[in-house]
């Protein structure tokens, strides 16, 4: 490998040519108070930092970002903080899904206009992850992710509190009347305990160590807890590694292959990761020119053995997954499982990062042969789903998987919020609750309104589960019979505009089917009679997106951002 010399540094552009312009970036550089010497000959780094004082995840990204700079210095770099959106994942409404692509333009176009020669990503709240992976992609310069990590355990009256799981499991049981208000409140102030990402296998750790797997991120740097001082120290390795990467030319073109996209899929699987790693990694895939599709989840979530025991499929939660060995032990049982020789940004292949990575504990990273069961997520089909659908089987009642109940509809999120706990609503333990405009443009934004609240006087008979139907996405901390992401959305009449109350409905995960038992003249004469909802927007970024999304099924990237094709480097004059 032939590498980079100071003089075919992208940045000498801006900094290395004897005219005005390179008069003025050199001048204005000075001005903020460094030397040439600071940067002459040296590979600017971009540090792009999604910190905010409105999100709890990235609390420590002020002081982790002057370790990555630490670790820049350390290596000869100059580094350069850059804010990025910061996508708080509880505070940013109707939905951070809304803004993913958003960031990820904004990633790309950062590192086309600045005169960067790598890329230091720094994210890790669900939707972080994926869009600056996404934008990264597209830019293609030397680019390594550093991940938040997760949050230390919750803890209520010495109940261990995983975020999320167990927010909806003791909201149903303050519902039901079997805990009290003061009970909720000690959940409250007990669940979240520190800085860092959900502790749960949500959707922010599922991306966190699918990246990792990807080969983006330094061995085993995804599951360290945020409060660790190991935290600290990988993000200062990684500033080191980042400066080698530019002179090596290490962009991810030159690393990642379908091979490493299946690796980042089979580890979201074997963790019995968030449903939403579906609609991130096709998005990513087909950034890198990847034809990542819902057929090649399915079928390598059949193949892949679920074997790290967290909740919100299992018992654990991220900080004893760490302390059992972690991303690289995991990799490592997995074995055979993944393409080992796939290449990261070490320099070195996936197997030679994991190779002598120890498993500390069985009960958490399980054996092989004590796979959990219903292992990551399927794929259904039919007519209530043409484009597909996805369940966790893992964090489903295993009696629900083949089901038949009648249809109860609910018309978008209000109208569901309004009745589902009214007592005269029309709905036993083996109805099958529709909510439907929660897609993509029908959201918009494709919430995670999936997980329908079971009703309250079905609560208060011992109900804690029930088939629900949606074209919405599910939080990856959350649990239940719920089919997502269905496709075409309802909002652009796909199948599920046209259910109505009492139609049967029947769930077949083993069989990988969704069927809605209606004649098929029956369905036409309603889709004769359906009328699309009016568009939730008339003007900004809200019509940009709703004109611009793709469906589920195929990522929700803007159709003017997917693909490989490349745009020119600016001009400078």
């Amino acid at each position: 490998m032939t590498r980079k010399t100071p003089e075919t540094l992208r940045s000498f552009r801006w900094y290395g040519v004897a005219d005005l312009r390179s008069f003025g970036h050199r001048s204005r550089t000075k001005q903020m108070g460094y030397a040439e010497a600071d940067w002459k000959g040296k590979p600017v780094i971009g540090i792009l930092n999604t910190w905010s004082d409105i999100n709890p995840c990235h609390q420590h990204f002020r002081i982790r970002a002057e370790e990555v700079k630490r670790g820049v210095w350390q290596a000869g770099g100059f580094p350069l903080e850059i804010p990025a959106l910061a996508l708080p994942e509880n505070f940013m409404k109707p939905t951070t899904m809304l803004y993913r692509n958003l960031l990820a333009i904004e990633v790309e176009e950062i590192a086309r206009s600045l005169p960067l020669d790598g890329l230091v990503l720094m994210g890790g709240c669900d939707k972080t992850t994926p869009a600056m992976v996404m934008g990264a992609l597209s830019m293609d310069l030397p680019t390594i992710f550093m991940p938040a990590g997760p949050m230390l355990r919750g803890n209520w009256q010495g109940h261990t509190l995983g975020s999320g799981s167990d927010t909806w499991k003791y909201w149903d049981e303050l519902r039901a009347g079997t805990i009290t208000q003061d009970d909720w409140s000690g959940v409250e102030d007990g669940i979240a305990r520190s800085w860092g990402t959900c502790m749960t296998m949500g959707t922010a750790s599922t991306m966190t160590v699918s990246v990792e797997a990807l080969g983006l991120s330094l061995p085993g740097s995804s599951s360290i807890p945020a409060p660790d001082s190991n935290h600290a120290r990988m993000a200062t390795a990684t500033g080191r590694r980042i400066v080698d990467m530019v002179w090596d030319d290490q962009r991810p073109s030159l690393l990642l292959t379908s091979a490493s996209f299946d690796n980042a899929v089979r580890v979201a699987m074997a963790l019995g990761g968030s449903t939403n790693s579906i609609v991130h990694l096709i998005a990513m895939a087909r950034r890198a020119g990847v034809a990542l599709d819902l057929d090649r989840f399915d079928a390598l979530s059949r193949e892949t053995t679920l074997i790290a025991n967290i909740r919100p499929s299992g018992q654990y939660l991220m900080e004893d997954f760490h302390y059992a060995g972690g991303s690289r032990a995991l990799m490592n049982r997995m074995g055979a499982q993944l393409d080992l020789d796939c290449m990261t940004v070490t320099g070195a292949t996936l197997g030679q990062n994991v190779a002598g990575a120890k498993v500390l504990n069985d009960d958490v990273i399980l054996p092989l042969d004590r796979a959990l069961p219903q292992g990551g997520v399927a794929v259904l089909r039919g007519n209530l789903a043409t484009d597909g659908a996805v369940i966790k089987p893992s964090a489903a009642d295993p009696r629900l998987l083949r089901h038949t109940g009648p249809a109860v509809v609910f018309q978008d999120y209000n109208d569901m919020a309004a009745r589902i706990d009214d007592p005269a609503l029309v709905v036993t333990a083996d109805s099958v609750l529709v909510l439907r405009n929660a897609g993509p443009i029908g959201g918009p934004g494709m919430p995670e309104w999936g997980m329908l609240p079971i009703p309250k006087k079905l609560l208060r008979e011992g109900v804690r589960d029930m088939v629900r139907i949606s074209d919405a996405r599910m939080s990856g901390t959350s649990y239940g019979t719920c089919v997502l992401h269905v496709a075409p959305e309802s909002a652009v009449g796909g199948p599920l505009a046209l259910v109505q109350d009492g139609d049967p409905i029947t769930l077949d995960v083993l069989g990988r089917r969704i069927l809605l038992d209606v004649a098929a003249d029956a369905l036409a004469a309603r889709r004769a009679a359906w009328t699309p909802p009016p568009p939730h927007y008339a003007r900004g970024f809200g019509l940009l997106h709703s004109e611009q999304v793709s469906q589920a099924n195929d990522g929700c990237d803007y159709r003017v951002l997917e693909g490989t094709a490349r745009t020119p480097e600016p001009e400078i004059h």
